[in-house]
């Protein structure tokens, strides 16, 4: 694929418990290219958070190569890696993850500063992105002020905080209502368009899935339908 920014090439993960090995990822092999919305979808227990979670740097696979922005995170090291997923991915989970003593200006302003940036810069910043996200009321509130919506658009906000190429969401929508969770992908959709940010999003959901440009059907740790082939 020209200008892929995700090339995963014949990933697996097997993981120990106890006696038992258990293969999460067999042989998975997928490219994804700048700027796509993709959606994994899967039941439960197929594979898919372990697929974002290897993309993303946040796991290492059992064997395969993975290509993030032109980078072979398999081979690199721990050290590396940690600044790659700073600079380059933004995560959003199901259960939003904010630091509770922190404002949500704060927490959006945590990882820009990991990078770096000076707290003046990252609060400017970080009021934009709020604003863009529909919080510009919501700057001072602690995350137990704020509805489960407003809670995960700052966690979106903080993903998007150092402008990464790509964004992954486990499940982004799966501790919401349906109401708001339709909110949260429209959201999304509009950053995709927007930035040109890649995203990645992990769900159960056939209704969020098809929200996406693309559906990878994931079943038991095996890529069994791709729409991209259809293209």
């Amino acid at each position: 694929m020209l200008d892929a920014i995700v090339n995963a090439i014949n990933v697996s993960k097997v993981y120990r418990v106890g006696e038992v090995e258990v293969s999460a990822l067999r042989n998975v092999s997928i490219s994804i290219a700048r700027g796509e919305f993709v959606a994994v979808f899967g039941p439960s227990g197929s594979g898919k958070t372990t697929l974002l979670n290897v993309i993303g740097g946040l796991d290492r696979p059992t064997s395969g190569k993975i290509y993030v922005d032109g980078e072979d995170i398999v081979k690199i090291s721990e050290r590396k890696l940690s600044r790659f997923r700073a600079r380059k991915v933004g995560f959003v989970f199901q259960f939003f993850n904010l630091i509770p003593t922190f404002t949500a200006l704060e927490n959006v302003m945590v990882p820009a500063e990991i990078v770096g940036l000076k707290t003046k810069d990252a609060r400017i910043k970080a009021e934009r992105i709020l604003a863009r996200v529909g919080l510009e009321e919501r700057f001072n509130h602690f995350p137990h002020q704020l509805s489960g919506g407003e809670q995960q658009r700052v966690a979106i906000a903080r993903a998007l905080i150092n402008d990464p190429p790509l964004l992954l969401c486990d499940e982004p929508t799966g501790n919401l209502d349906s109401k708001t969770g339709a909110e949260v992908i429209e959201l999304l959709s509009e950053i995709n368009r927007e930035r040109k940010t890649t995203l990645i999003i992990v769900t159960h959901d056939e209704r969020i899935a098809k929200a996406a440009d693309r559906i990878v059907n994931l079943v038991d740790g095996e890529i069994v339908k791709d729409d991209a082939a259809l293209l």
